[in-house]
């Protein structure tokens, strides 16, 4: 996994709407955000595969990043 796919993962977590994150169970949002990382990286099928083991592994990291920014809000 190169440093640029980790920060366009963590940019595209911070650009997403917290009410989405926290809308989707575990499983929908790692795929919803492999899926954006896909068009906007074109990554290939094996760096596909790293970048979902790495989304599950932070999902609760993003949960919390996303709530934060709930209570955050107005």
């Amino acid at each position: 996994m190169t440093p640029i796919l980790l920060r366009k993962i963590w940019s595209l977590v911070e650009a997403t709407q917290a009410p989405t994150i926290a809308t989707l169970d575990d499983a929908a949002l790692v795929q919803w955000l492999l899926k954006r990382l896909e068009a906007d990286a074109q990554i290939n099928s094996k760096e596909a595969a790293v970048m979902n083991d790495y989304i599950s592994s932070k999902v609760s990291l993003i949960r919390d990043l996303a709530e934060s920014r709930l209570i955050g809000e107005p």
